[in-house]
């Protein structure tokens, strides 16, 4: 985590997104290109750098030596009063807990996934400005294979049906939709198959970035070595983007 624009960010909601990657200059070449990122050196080393958009934090992107681990991929971190009591939460649900927490900059970091074999992250601490709102630059979104049930998963997990949350859970149409402040931050929606060879229909968390204008953003992604692919039956025009690492996101229309 970057030590820029920190704040005590909502317990339970989404407060950061991180890309692992194997070749952390192509990304950065494709992101400044898509995503008109500016990028900087970070508290964590030569090997995680910060994307910062309109003089405002956004990502991190961090290199990930090898061929023998986790694919690239983007993470969403979501905040946490107590790692510790998060992990066990997760743990005693079934869920892996794959790297932490550890001690990471001024706060403490840990990497799990679901039941399904989703990939989330949960962080400790300070963080950057980063949802708040309609200035928040992206959102998550979760495609399970069962909507509700991840639904009672992760609001076991972060507390967000107590009394005491700030986070709402509300249902709409097949969708399950988590609020902070009036404003939706996660999205679940069904349809996702655990070991399907696409990566676009597995169960996963999808980092959606907010764009000004969605199909130029495709556009430039193509130009830039990626792929680009419509998403259909959505309000708003969106596109599901791989990068040239396969690292998997959407772009929608804010």
């Amino acid at each position: 985590m970057p030590s820029l624009d920190w704040k005590t960010p909502v317990a339970g909601a989404p407060c950061w997104v991180s890309l692992t990657t194997r070749e952390l200059r192509v990304a950065q070449s494709f992101y400044e290109q898509v995503m008109s990122w500016e990028f900087h050196d970070s508290t964590l080393g030569d090997d995680f750098v910060l994307a910062r958009a309109h003089g405002r934090a956004v990502a991190g992107i961090g290199w990930c030596p090898g061929t023998d681990g986790p694919p690239p991929a983007w993470i969403p971190y979501f905040a946490v009063p107590d790692a510790n009591a998060t992990a066990d939460r997760i743990r005693e649900r079934g869920a892996t807990l794959a790297v932490g927490p550890l001690p990471l900059g001024e706060g403490r970091a840990a990497i799990a996934a679901d039941r399904e074999g989703a990939v989330f992250g949960f962080w400790e601490g300070p963080a950057p400005v980063w949802s708040d709102g309609p200035r928040a630059p992206a959102r998550v979104d979760l495609r399970s294979r069962h909507a509700f049930e991840a639904a009672i998963f992760y609001a076991e997990v972060f507390g967000w049906t107590k009394p005491h949350s700030r986070c709402t859970v509300d249902y709409a149409e097949a969708r399950v939709l988590v609020r902070a402040g009036g404003h939706t931050v996660v999205t679940m929606r069904g349809g996702g198959v655990e070991n399907h060879p696409d990566p676009r229909v597995r169960a996963r968390w999808i980092t959606d970035f907010l764009v000004p204008d969605s199909p130029r953003t495709a556009e430039a992604a193509v130009a830039a070595g990626g792929e680009a692919t419509p998403v259909v039956g959505l309000p708003e025009t969106a596109y599901v983007i791989c990068d040239p690492e396969g690292a998997l996101f959407t772009v929608s229309d804010r």
